[in-house]
Order: C-alpha cells, then structure tokens, then sequence
C-alpha cells in the first residue's frame, strides 16, 4: 500500500515537474529571443532565423547616443523620475491608510472599507477621460506632474494586503507603548513600520512597477508632448510605421534595458515580497 502511493506520488510529481518545465521554457522564449535579437547586427527589422549570426554591443550604443527625433535616455530619466516620485508618495499613502483602518477604531470606518474596496473592483481606466479633462483645467495636462498625480493619488485604496499585515502584529505592542506614553503616530513609526519590512518592501515594488510599465495613462496625458514621454510610450512609437525601420533593433535593445531595473528589485527584494503578500492574506 506504502509502495503503491509512493509510486502514484512519483509519477505525479514527475508529470507536473515536466510540465511545469514545458511551459516554464515556453513562457521564457520570447524573453531569449528578444535578448539574443538586442545584440543583432545584421538587418534592420524583422529576420526569418532564430539566432542572430553578427553580434554587436551597437545597438544599445546607438539607444542612448542617438538624440535624433526619438530620445530614449530622455524617457528613461523622466520614467525614473516619475516612478520613483510615484513610489514615495504611495508607499507613504498606502501604509497610513492601512494603519488607520488596522488599529485606529473611529466612527463610519467600516463604511469606509467597504467604500474603499468597492472602489477597487473598478479598472482605473474607467476615469481616464474624467481625469484628463480634470488636469486640463488645471493646466497640468503633459506635464510630469500630472503623471505623478495620477499615479501616486489613489494609491490608497490599495490598502487590503497591508492592512491584512498590519493585523498580524499584536495589539499589546500598541498598549505598551501608549502606556509609555506613546501617541498614534510615534507608534506607526517607530514601532510598526520597523516591525514591517515584508510588507514595506512589497508596497515599495508594486508602487513603483505600475508607473514603470504603465502606457495608456500617459499616453492620454502626454499626447504628442515627446519631450515628456515615458518608455512605454517611447518603444511604441520606435516600432511605429514611420520609425520602425531605423529603430527596431534599438527597439529590442530599450526592451531589454527597461526590464533590468525591475528585474534586479525583484530579485533582491523577493524573499520579502513573498513574505509581505503571504503574511498580508492572512486576515483583514
């Protein structure tokens, strides 16, 4: 009996093991091909073979040397800038709120949840076209301003995994250190906070991937302002009809690059981030 379920475990485990390894390496190959074609010397856009047969380092040479009519190196700045800026100010946001709703018990602050995770379930590109005319008549439309605005003012509905961390740490924590003299705020930041790294980290990187990669908010604020593009917008247009035979392999080369920064947080930060999201679904 041991041996028989022995046996039907191995032979389950081997068949997820190798479908897992199937769809693993299908899911990466797009990501080979890029990278490999990023460094292609031959040919100006699409080629019909796998493996370049000329490599070069040109390219990415090219993607921030060339300040012609397309300026990548201006898009990465203002896409750092914006995402970092971004990044604060949610971080910042999200764990207040989440805190409140967490520890402080105050009047309607059920309603407030509620409304809060109703608010939600909606996809943010439902008020695009109310906010664009909204930054319009304040005159900040193509403006990274606007950007930083958009990205970083709701930020606060993303409350639940937080909060759902924040009820994981014990209360007597607070009680002692209200005993001692404590006010609310002394208390979120310098017990707290200090005490909630995993969820830190994980509300850092969220917060700052969504502006990173984000292309159809700024594309609506933005409009024909290149100066201000990011770059997302930036590698769209690079593969568009009228550039894309000058630019398509600085095109695999900017794909590449924008990947790096967020691949190397995640990697430094993941054993954090899995902390942060397991502990933040436990309650709430």
């Amino acid at each position: 009996m041991i041996k028989s379920y022995k046996l039907r475990r191995g032979l389950a485990n081997t068949f997820i093991y190798i479908l897992l390894a199937i769809l693993g390496f299908i899911w990466i190959c797009p990501f080979i091909y890029l990278l490999m074609h990023s460094f292609r010397a031959e040919g100006v856009t699409v080629v019909n073979y796998l493996i370049p047969r000329e490599w070069t380092f040109q390219n990415y040479i090219d993607l921030f040397t060339s300040h012609g009519t397309l300026n990548f190196t201006k898009w990465f700045i203002n896409t750092f800038v914006v995402a970092c800026f971004s990044c604060v100010i949610s971080t910042i946001s999200v764990l207040m709120v989440s805190y409140a709703f967490s520890r402080l018990r105050f009047k309607s602050r059920k309603k407030f949840i509620n409304v809060g995770m109703i608010l939600g379930m909606f996809p943010g590109f439902m008020t695009m076209i109310a906010i664009y005319y909204l930054l319009k008549a304040m005159g900040l439309t193509q403006t990274l301003v606007a950007l930083v605005i958009c990205y970083s003012a709701g930020a606060g509905l993303g409350y639940q995994i937080s909060k759902g961390f924040f009820d994981t740490i014990p209360r007597a924590l607070d009680e002692a250190a209200t005993i001692d003299g404590a006010t609310k705020n002394q208390i979120f930041w310098k017990i707290i906070l200090p005490m909630s790294k995993p969820i830190v980290v994980y509300t850092v990187l969220t917060s700052f991937i969504g502006p990173w990669t984000d292309f159809i908010l700024a594309k609506i604020i933005m409009g024909d302002k290149r100066d201000y593009y990011t770059v997302a917008i930036g590698l769209q247009l690079m593969i568009d009809l009228d550039f894309k035979t000058q630019y398509y392999k600085q095109f695999l080369a900017g794909s590449v690059v924008v990947a790096v920064p967020i691949t190397l947080l995640f990697l430094k930060m993941q054993k954090y981030y899995v902390e942060g999201v397991t502990a933040g679904g436990v309650k709430g």
